[in-house]
């Protein structure tokens, strides 16, 4: 029992780590940099730890990581199918207007652009279902998976 206690007072990002992966989202090494180190730093205790709490902690060598599930349930689906579909939307449109692919994490990604998105793809979109404020809230999600980040 003190073996598990002295484990616990290592992990001093747990509290943090736990609720960051419970909301769904992915760690990303770039963007959360203290968060990743505390994590490269005790991994196999962490993930040791999430196990016994039942969750699958997926580290991904690239540098990212999140909880793994094996429900597949539809909403997941749907939301990475309208993840996908924006996200190609995006990159053609950025393309059609001379924006250089390679710099995408520099991209402005407002509502104005949305917007613009929209105007473009309106048939595609419409007919999965998307309009501006589903987009909006897809992009969100693209936020909260480590997909894109929030300029707040």
């Amino acid at each position: 029992m003190s073996a598990l206690t002295i484990q616990l007072a290592k992990l001093d990002k747990l509290r943090e780590l736990f609720q960051f992966f419970n909301s769904g989202k992915h760690l990303n090494r770039l963007s959360e940099p203290e968060l990743w180190a505390a994590l490269e730093q005790q991994q196999a205790q962490y993930q040791t730890v999430f196990e016994q709490l039942g969750y699958r902690l997926r580290i991904d060598g690239r540098g990212f990581a999140w909880f793994h599930t094996e429900d597949s349930n539809s909403n997941v689906s749907k939301t990475t199918r309208n993840l996908a579909l924006v996200l190609m939307v995006l990159f053609d449109y950025q393309a059609d207007n001379q924006q250089s692919l390679a710099r995408f994490s520099d991209w402005l990604i407002d509502r104005v652009l949305l917007q613009a998105m929209f105007d473009k793809h309106k048939e595609l979109l419409l007919a999965e279902g998307l309009d501006i404020d589903a987009m909006t809230q897809v992009y969100d999600s693209a936020v909260r998976y480590g997909f894109a980040q929030s300029q707040d």
